[in-house]
């Protein structure tokens, strides 16, 4: 099986400030080489009028010595003008065409040799010059250049190229950074948020400005797409809330309905193991909703279900839980239980709770009561089925021995409701 490494790719800042600095450097190059280039013509063609000028010089103070074929005053007036100017080789002769005097620049080492070179590539050739007395051709002077000032201008030039390519280099450098910043900045602010968005889905961060209108209004629209996914967003999470509560709760009392109930039981009922506590269900049943709802009709009914689920949930403490099981059938779920005389304390506070008259559409009101059935867990059951249906016949012996009671699931008398007792 042929395994591939990922390719890496480069980045666009790398990209375009690989790019910047080649062009800045190739321009500058090209650059500094032309100005180079004209530099050195320059220098040649002042070399060449220069060395003209130290011809005619050379040819004025000899001039004398060659009418007179004087060897000696000839050398001597040589000399003194070839020391002091840019001559390489300079020879006099007669106008038979012998040499008369000769100077050649000395010898110092690979300087001069690199200088002599110089001078043969760039300068032209030697210079002959005939001497003249008179209207009359007496001698003839020929003259070599050297290369000393080419080689100072080049070495000068390359120095000046070196410098000028790293300045330039440093500056293309910084302002190309300087650029990338305002194109990756926010291109790296929109990688971000959409990443934030596509792994975290985190919708409600937004791309900051950009300096570039491009990249400006790039950002803008990628907010704008996020504002709507994030209207979207909480529209559909409103929306499974609204079903989930739906699917879990009553619509007439908004009490949890029996498979909300279960569920927590069973829960409780695991947590309860655990820890090692108790956990107690109130089975609640009203006695005489059957004849309201005949007698009322449903609107009745419906009131009458409305105040009992208002009325238990204001008997119990914060974590308990009651539900509407179906018709006019509830269930309170009491967790943690320390004791079981805590959940017939709370069934006599709900019992008490159905002393006062309910109130009916049309300004009538009926009385009615709950006959309750406890079951604790682990004595009477050890699942949620078990609790469940201890806690129903524990009702239903409730209502069997005084209406308006409550039973306890395995105890063998009934407690009656709080009038009774008093």
């Amino acid at each position: 099986m042929n395994s591939s490494k990922p390719r890496i790719r480069p980045t666009l800042g790398s990209v375009i400030g690989r790019g910047h600095l080649i062009v800045a450097l190739v321009a500058i190059t090209m650059a500094s080489v032309s100005l180079t280039l004209l530099g050195v013509l320059a220098l040649r063609v002042y070399a060449d009028h220069n060395l003209h000028l130290i011809a005619r010089s050379i040819n004025y103070t000899v001039e004398a010595a060659v009418v007179f074929d004087d060897a000696a005053a000839a050398t001597e007036a040589l000399a003194l003008i070839a020391n002091t100017e840019e001559v390489a080789d300079a020879q006099v002769f007669n106008e038979h065409g012998r040499l008369l005097a000769h100077w050649q620049r000395p010898e110092t080492g690979l300087l001069s040799e690199l200088e002599m070179h110089i001078a043969k590539a760039f300068l032209e050739k030697p210079i002959s010059l005939p001497i003249v007395h008179q209207g009359q051709n007496v001698g003839r002077i020929l003259l070599a250049g050297h290369g000393g000032s080419l080689l100072r201008f080049l070495l000068s030039g390359l120095a000046g190229i070196i410098l000028c390519t790293a300045i330039s280099a440093w500056v293309a450098l910084f302002l190309a950074r300087r650029q990338l910043r305002a194109i990756t900045g926010p291109l790296r602010s929109l990688a971000e948020v959409a990443h934030a968005a596509r792994c975290e889905r985190v919708l409600d961060r937004r791309v900051p400005p950009a300096d570039i209108a491009e990249l400006d209004n790039l950002g803008n629209d990628f907010n704008a797409l996020l504002a709507e996914l994030e209207s979207w967003q909480t529209h559909l999470q409103s929306e499974n809330e609204t079903l989930a509560h739906q699917a879990s709760h009553d619509s007439l009392t908004g009490l949890p309905n029996r498979a909300f109930f279960e569920g927590r039981l069973i829960r409780a009922l695991r947590n309860a193991n655990k820890l090692d506590e108790q956990v107690a269900v109130l089975y609640l049943d009203s006695d005489r909703f059957k004849g309201i709802n005949d007698n009322f009709g449903h609107a009745a009914g419906d009131a009458v279900l409305t105040a009992v689920a208002t009325r238990v949930r204001a008997q119990l403490r914060e974590d308990d839980l009651v539900a509407r099981l179906g018709g006019d059938e509830f269930a309170v779920l009491l967790s943690p239980l320390h004791k079981i005389e805590d959940a017939e304390r709370i069934a006599e506070k709900i019992i008490a709770s159905m002393e006062m008259p309910i109130q009916l559409p049309g300004n009538a009101s009926v009385l009615t009561s709950l006959s309750i059935g406890i079951a604790v867990y682990p004595e009477h059951g050890a699942t949620p089925g078990a609790l469940l249906s201890a806690a129903d016949a524990a009702m239903y012996q409730a209502k069997r021995l005084a209406r308006g009671g409550q039973h306890t699931a395995g105890s063998e008398h009934s407690v009656a409701d709080l009038q009774t007792r008093s």
